[in-house]
């Protein structure tokens, strides 16, 4: 046994007044950042946790956490003192603050007011909910930070000063609903009216006025009317507990603003709840209430028969007093009271049951609830064993281990993680990209391994290179980098959609040397791939590489498809050139042939050239003339074996001089990284200088898009001017003239 657990074993159980003294002692005259005397929240703290019955070790800890900075070493000196489990205590609590100094801020920041901003919001605030809840590890310090919450406010209500503007805000969303979830009615709703009474000190002050102008003559008209209705119990010999409703000013404010009703409207301002043995008293109880008050027929609601989707069951009625005014009552089981207060369809459920309710909250899952439902559960058992521990060892132990853990992001944001994720995990969850580019991690500001699992609460920042993929160990289960499945997922798709790639470049080469091999370097592409079954040659290029198609079937088609650039006919068919030269124009390109007299000319598509390309003719097969550009690679082996059937050519003067209207298909091929946005910006290009496209094809590898823009020009220059300016282009590493 260690000197610490020897030393546990003499102390004897802290008092609150042992706490308290203690903390007088040394906070001095010290204050909070509120303003509030240290001693005094210590107190004022401490005497909270007293009334809901906590052990002995929470009262002292909850006295004890805002002493601890002023400290000099505050872990040795309570433990020392109060012992290891208040000390523990009081560190949780301390690290429960931390984590709400940053988190609750960022989270209940100020949004868009658009529908899915909002949506976003309300689902960070229920995921802080659960991060609070799973990261107090020991239920007993939400108790404390609960208890320290309300004690705050109640200090700047005693004197009449405005906290914080954040601080009822979080209040209203973070720590009533937990309190609410917890079963601690006491809290939940003095931190609800505490909260509102800053929020909107005029409404908070306009049905406070409301309700104490008539507070006596309601209250009196209550007890008269629990009595009346007891009396006529005990004639029918039905045991039954009947208690009145207290009504808050922040609930009947939100039933006032979620059915849009006056303060006269509403019903259950006045209310009691009836709970008896069995179901037939419930219905014993209704028609004796009945017939004490007149019903209000639209106003019943049976949930025994018809249960709410979640299982609620209860006897809704609203009854006319004697004062002509209405209010409420409802009628229940003991069992049917136990499951609507700590089972799966708990208080908190339906009243912030999303669209269904009017408080506009998120529900949390299942599991969860019935974890909600196990504590609260605890809570309640505590109650009954006075005097004895077990109830609270078992709720010191109690954890909300519900397969998730909550971290947040550098700015605070809270991300939910299966239990076991990691660093890598955590990057994938944010952003695709930020995944495939991880390459490090910082928690809570220290460089950890990227397979380090992480735990409830930590912050956690990505380090990411600018360009890059995931690595394959990554999906290595033994080596523990990945832990959620859908992080899993993107780490598939993105090798997949790289090994596509890689096989499709592949595949291109492949079929592009059979062609070269072929002396077929001419033809369509897609024509070819058409002919041999394929909706695209990407789709022939990849069963190609996986040499799941053979090359004989290519070569078949080659010899089948006649050449787009037919080999010469015989010298003989033509005539000998003259000493003299005449001249004829092109029909429509612009183009003057000499030594032939009306030829009919096309430009070549395997070069595309325009003026001022250097060109030359080439005599097809039927087609008249090809003209190409002299450096065409097409046109070089053509003239090698066929030098007769070369003709010398040259633009005409009009069309060199810039009078001819004719327009040139070009091909301009450009290389960029890969962006949102990129194939508008290039768009924009073309459009201001007013160049035509007519043919587009992409493709992205790694991050870098490959593109062919086939657009109609005048001459050359325009060319220049075009590729110089797609240069510009954010992102774009060349753009040049297919050549």
């Amino acid at each position: 046994m260690t000197e610490t657990a020897v030393h546990a074993e003499t102390l004897p159980e802290p008092s609150i007044d042992d706490a308290l003294a203690f903390v007088r002692e040394h906070a001095k005259d010290a204050r909070l950042s509120t303003g509030e005397l240290l001693a005094d929240h210590a107190a004022g703290t401490a005497r909270i946790m007293q009334t809901l019955n906590v052990d002995a070790h929470a009262i002292a800890a909850a006295a004890l956490f805002a002493l601890a900075p002023h400290l000099d070493d505050p872990e040795k000196v309570i433990a020392e003192r109060f012992g290891p489990e208040v000390q523990r205590l009081v560190g949780d609590v301390r690290k429960l603050l931390r984590l709400g100094s940053v988190s609750l801020r960022a989270t209940l920041a100020e949004l868009p007011d658009t529908r899915d901003a909002q949506a976003a919001r309300r689902a960070q605030v229920e995921a802080l909910r659960k991060m609070l809840l799973a990261f107090a590890q020991d239920i007993r310090v939400l108790l404390i930070r609960l208890a320290s919450r309300v004690q705050t406010l109640r200090y700047h209500a005693a004197h009449k000063l405005d906290p914080s503007p954040d601080v009822p805000r979080e209040t209203l969303e973070i720590y009533a609903p937990l309190a609410n979830r917890l079963g601690i009615w006491q809290l939940k709703w003095e931190l609800e009216d505490l909260s509102f009474r800053f929020e909107d000190p005029v409404t908070y002050k306009r049905i406070a006025k409301l309700l104490d102008e008539k507070r006596v003559e309601r209250e009196t008209y209550v007890t008269e009317a629990i009595a009346r209705l007891q009396k006529e119990l005990d004639t029918a010999h039905i045991k039954a507990e009947v208690s009145g409703r207290p009504k808050h000013i922040y609930s009947i404010w939100k039933k006032m603003r979620g059915k849009h009703l006056d303060f006269s409207e509403l019903n259950d301002v006045r209310a009691f709840r009836v709970i008896v043995g069995d179901i037939k008293d419930c219905y014993t109880v209704l028609g004796i209430v009945h017939n004490l008050w007149q019903p209000v027929p639209r106003e019943f609601d049976d949930y025994i028969s018809r249960p709410k989707p979640n299982g609620y069951k209860s006897l809704h009625t609203v009854v006319i007093g004697d004062d002509g005014r209405a209010f409420e009552v409802q009628i229940r089981t003991q069992e049917m009271h136990q499951f609507a207060e700590y089972g799966v369809a708990a208080h908190w459920r339906y009243k912030e049951a999303g669209t269904r309710g009017y408080a506009d909250q998120v529900t949390a899952s299942e599991k969860h609830d019935e974890k909600i439902a196990w504590l609260r559960q605890l809570l309640a058992w505590k109650d009954d064993v006075e005097g004895e521990r077990p109830g609270w060892q078992q709720l010191r132990d109690a954890t909300l281990d519900d397969d998730h853990i909550y971290v947040l992001t550098p700015q605070a944001r809270v991300i939910a993680l299966p239990q076991g994720a990691t660093a890598v995990d955590f990057a994938y969850h944010v952003h695709s990209e930020l995944g495939h580019r991880c390459r490090g991690a910082r928690v809570d500001g220290a460089m950890v391994p990227l397979n380090t699992p992480l735990q409830n609460g930590q912050t956690v920042e990505i380090v990411a290179v600018k360009e890059g993929g995931p690595s394959r160990d990554w999906l290595n289960p033994q080596l523990g980098y990945l832990h959620s499945a859908r992080a899993r997922q993107k780490v598939r798709a993105w090798f997949h959609a790289t090994d596509a790639a890689e096989n499709i470049a592949a595949g291109r080469a492949i079929v592009e040397k059979t062609l070269q091999r072929e002396g077929k370097t001419s033809v369509s592409l897609e024509q070819l791939a058409a002919k041999l079954g394929f909706k695209t040659p990407e789709d022939l290029y990849a069963l190609v590489a996986k040499e799941e198609f053979s090359l004989r079937n290519i070569e078949q088609a080659l010899s089948d498809t006649p050449p787009p650039e037919p080999e010469p006919e015989a010298p003989e068919q033509f005539e000998k050139r003259s000493s003299g030269q005449s001249v004829a124009h092109g029909a429509s390109t612009g183009v003057l042939v000499v030594g032939v007299d009306a030829l009919l000319t096309q430009l070549a598509r395997c070069c595309r050239p325009a003026p001022p390309d250097p060109i030359a003719g080439f005599v097809t097969r039927g087609k008249g003339m090809s003209v190409h550009r002299t450096d065409c690679a097409t046109f070089k082996r053509m003239a090698q074996r066929s030098p007769e059937r070369v003709l010398h050519t040259t633009w005409s003067a009009d069309v060199m001089s810039g009078r001819g209207s004719s327009v040139y298909p070009v091909d301009l091929s450009v290389e960029s990284a890969d962006r949102q946005g990129l194939l508008r910006d290039i768009s924009e290009v073309f459009a201001r200088e007013k160049i035509n496209v007519i043919g587009v094809k992409s493709q992205s590898r790694r991050n870098v898009a490959y593109m062919q823009f086939t657009v109609e020009v005048s001459n050359a220059a325009q060319i220049q001017r075009a590729c110089t300016l797609l240069g510009e282009v954010q992102g774009v590493i060349r753009a040049s003239r297919r050549v």
